[in-house]
């Protein structure tokens, strides 16, 4: 089975259980292609903890849901040492998090605390406990969500905490006529009970080299810098994308470029893909707040004034 094939199964597998919202599956699938870690900012009820677990189901790989609150401690994600009795000698107890995908649902309603421990084992890709580092088997990829409606009773994530996320999507209300279908298909049972993997963490490992190997021009990579640069030059910007925003839109425009079925990159998938990638990383000023400038104005801008490379 080629590339193309398995990633467009991939997706329509995903899609049985997450209707009318392809889109949201695929750039679910960049992310995990470039090895990253995604934010979804979304009301409740649309789909979020569904679209975690038929994907982990679709790839036969392991699952844990964890539901932030302010008591959750870090050991409950890193896991700990207990005595045992029997040997004399401590025993470790995995956390939540050595699972290859992994729904951290309502990030920002535990501590900070409890936050760091989750994104240093995103960015690590394992866990240390007592001095015994644990690797996390791969693909590992967390999809965190919050609500952006209800801030009462939440942690923000700081700035440096939200660069660590590759991308930020939200899945959105269904339309009408798939909202009816839905309630026909799930009238009984959920589709996810029945859903059966399409492929294995192994050809998604594989995938993830070719995706690192797809060509990008020298003017596309200069022209990915002057979009980031532009963010940080905005007035209305206190603070713009950072280095790792980049690099995360050069992999992004690799992957998009693999799933539309080609070996190399052209100027449509950075465009495609700068909202998601560079939105989340840019702090507006208090100026581009009274006026109203949101951060998707602010990438928009940056795609209007940076001049798009001629590449055949």
């Amino acid at each position: 089975m080629d590339q193309k094939t398995t990633m467009d199964q991939i997706v329509a597998n995903v899609e049985k259980v997450i209707m009318d919202k392809r889109y949201a599956i695929e750039l679910t699938l960049v992310t995990l292609l470039c090895k990253g870690h995604i934010l979804i900012e979304d009301v409740p009820g649309v789909g979020k903890t569904s679209l975690a677990s038929a994907l982990a189901r679709s790839l036969n790989c392991s699952f844990k849901r964890i539901q932030f609150t302010p008591d959750i401690m870090p050991s409950d994600i890193t896991g700990f040492s207990a005595y045992n009795p029997k040997t004399g000698s401590l025993d470790y107890r995995p956390g939540a998090i050595l699972s290859q995908v992994v729904l951290a649902d309502e990030i920002n309603r535990t501590s900070p605390k409890t936050q760091s421990s989750l994104l240093e084992a995103m960015e690590e890709k394992q866990v240390t406990v007592d001095g015994v580092t644990h690797k996390i088997k791969e693909p590992f990829i967390v999809l965190a969500t919050q609500n952006p409606i209800e801030y009462l009773g939440t942690y923000p994530l700081p700035e440096a905490q939200m660069d660590r996320f590759f991308m930020r999507i939200s899945i959105g209300y269904p339309s009408k006529l798939e909202e009816m279908k839905m309630i026909y298909r799930f009238k009984q049972e959920s589709p996810l009970e029945t859903l059966q993997a399409v492929a294995t963490g192994e050809e998604i490992l594989r995938l993830q080299g070719i995706a690192e190997q797809i060509h990008v021009d020298k003017r596309i990579n200069e022209y990915i810098v002057n979009l980031v640069r532009h963010t940080r030059e905005n007035q209305y910007v206190s603070l713009g994308a950072s280095p790792r925003a980049s690099i995360n839109l050069y992999k992004a425009s690799q992957a998009w470029a693999l799933y539309s079925g080609r070996n190399y990159v052209l100027p449509d998938d950075v465009v495609r893909m700068s909202g998601h990638v560079l939105t989340h990383r840019i702090i507006l000023g208090q100026e581009g707040k009274l006026k109203k400038i949101t951060q998707e104005k602010v990438v928009q801008m940056a795609l209007n004034s940076v001049k798009v490379p001629l590449v055949q």
